[in-house]
């Protein structure tokens, strides 16, 4: 089991290593020169030089990646030299000092995502750490609802096979996983928001903390959460409804469900105690990775109903161009992708040993 644990977690290392060089290839080669995004219109050509120094922007390609890498790992090495571009300052980030060989320092701290260009150098871990909640919530509700109905249809599809229910419920599936979301963002928002508000109350944009009227600080409008989070869940529970009726059925089809019903066993008691628990395992194989693919999802959804997460603000830093804020929201859905992945392996290999082989 040992050996099976560090295989994964160097795969998630190998992998994230090759996440990173994507990353970071794929927005420094990038036309436009960053030193240029951070000062705006009116820089000098000094000023440009001395903000192109101060971060790296004249070293090669190699160097910059290197430098990257630097800062990112959690063991990290630094000159002391004060001209050099990779000194070590406090005010750059937190760490704790390991040892020093001649100038140059080894320290420990976090991953450092570097500064935004366009919000007054504000760290990028910041930035996320503001509004990755709000998508972690928008993410939960929507595989909640997804998880939820999507086994209570699955079921009843099963039950009522080739009947007009099983039929209707096939066909919403197939439309749910066919309309784009940011399609059924602007439908569910006109259509709920806009033309039924008398009915529904419910807005067609809005975050989950709202401004009070009067200034005196921010609340929780939960009522906001409840469109992005049906539309965000659409998709995986059109693939929930579709594996929990084919699975259930395969289930039923087994030996013990007919000695279950030899015995005189109802419908409800047979689903309930011996086929929903065996025919729920695709599901949990599903639900894994849709909760990891709805944070990248997100960011349609976010930006149409207006939700201050981390989807909205990817897409805000690209209208900026803000590259270390798309370069670190991007390197973190990634990173959360890759370990839910592995978790999921690593539980299927201690449940199931075969796996492992």
């Amino acid at each position: 089991m040992l050996r099976y644990f560090f295989s994964k977690i160097g795969y998630a290392l190998l992998t994230l290593l090759g996440v990173v060089t994507v990353i970071f290839l794929l927005f420094t080669l990038l036309p436009g020169d960053p030193a240029q995004m951070m000062l705006g219109q009116n820089e000098t050509e000094e000023q440009i030089q001395t903000v192109r120094k101060k971060y790296g922007f004249d070293q090669p390609i190699s160097k910059q990646y290197l430098y990257y890498i630097n800062d990112l790992s959690p063991i990290s090495f630094h000159s002391l030299d004060k001209e050099n571009f990779s000194y070590l300052a406090p005010d750059k980030y937190s760490y704790t000092s390991l040892f020093t060989i001649g100038e140059t320092v080894t320290v420990f701290k976090l991953p450092y995502l570097r500064a935004s260009f366009q919000k007054d150098g504000k760290r990028v871990s910041e930035v996320i750490r503001e509004t990755l909640p709000n998508t972690a919530i928008l993410a939960i509700s929507a595989i909640c609802i997804a998880m939820l109905l999507g086994i209570v249809l699955g079921i009843i599809s099963a039950i009522t096979k080739d009947g007009w229910i099983d039929r209707a419920i096939q066909l919403l599936s197939t439309l749910g996983m066919s309309v784009p979301s940011f399609f059924s963002a602007i439908i569910f928002a006109w259509l709920f928001g806009y033309v039924l508000h008398e009915f529904t109350n419910l807005n067609m944009t809005g975050s989950l903390y709202e401004v009070d009227d009067f200034g005196e600080g921010s609340y929780i409008q939960w009522k906001n959460l409840i469109l992005p989070a049906i539309v965000l869940g659409i998709r995986p529970l059109a693939v929930v409804t579709q594996l929990m009726r084919n699975s259930l059925l395969e289930v039923m089809s087994q030996d013990y469900i007919r000695t279950a019903k030899a015995k005189g066993l109802s419908m409800v008691q047979i689903i309930r105690k011996h086929a929903l628990k065996n025919a729920l395992n695709p599901v949990v194989t599903a639900i894994s990775g849709w909760f990891a693919s709805m944070l990248a999802g997100a960011v349609f959804v976010e930006y149409i109903f207006g939700w201050n997460g981390l989807g909205k603000e990817i897409v805000d830093a690209l209208n900026t161009l803000d590259l270390p804020v798309i370069m670190g929201s991007v390197l973190v859905i990634a990173t959360m992708f890759i370990l839910i992945n592995i978790f999921v392996d690593i539980i299927y290999g201690w449940l199931d040993p075969r796996i492992r082989l």
